[in-house]
């Protein structure tokens, strides 16, 4: 099994498409102002947003988005006007993360884990039968 795509929520679909263009996805379905499709940049993942009459409360979606070059890639993103919540910092889950919001409030994480996305020292063992 494989992550196909995440869809997102969105008043304004239009301004959402414009904010993950400039993250670096590329356009792939407009149908905007009801839906859009993007393809990420690295890998075969997609990302959608989809037209709401109105956006839920309290803690919504957070999107992951893993960057080798992950400081470059903020101060590239800072240069285009992107506001981030907080810069680069080390996380004791041992990732590198940046944080911002898209125009619908959606909280998405850039981040540098390396072997430690998948393999933590904490990992847990399975059985094999």
């Amino acid at each position: 099994m494989n992550l196909n795509q995440v869809t997102v929520p969105a008043i304004d679909v239009g301004a959402s498409v414009r904010f993950y263009e400039q993250l670096g996805l590329t356009l792939i379905v407009d149908s905007v102002p009801r839906y859009a499709r993007l393809e990420c940049p690295d890998g075969v993942s997609t990302l959608s947003v989809e037209r709401v009459e109105e956006l839920t409360s309290g803690p919504g979606i957070v999107i992951y988005f893993e960057c080798d070059d992950l400081d470059e890639q903020v101060a590239v993103l800072k240069a285009k006007g992107l506001v981030f919540k907080h810069d680069p910092v080390d996380q004791s889950w041992l990732w590198r993360e940046a944080r911002l919001q898209d125009p619908a409030g959606n909280l998405i994480c850039l981040f540098h884990a390396g072997v430690n996305r998948k393999n933590p020292p904490w990992r847990v063992e399975t059985i094999e039968s």
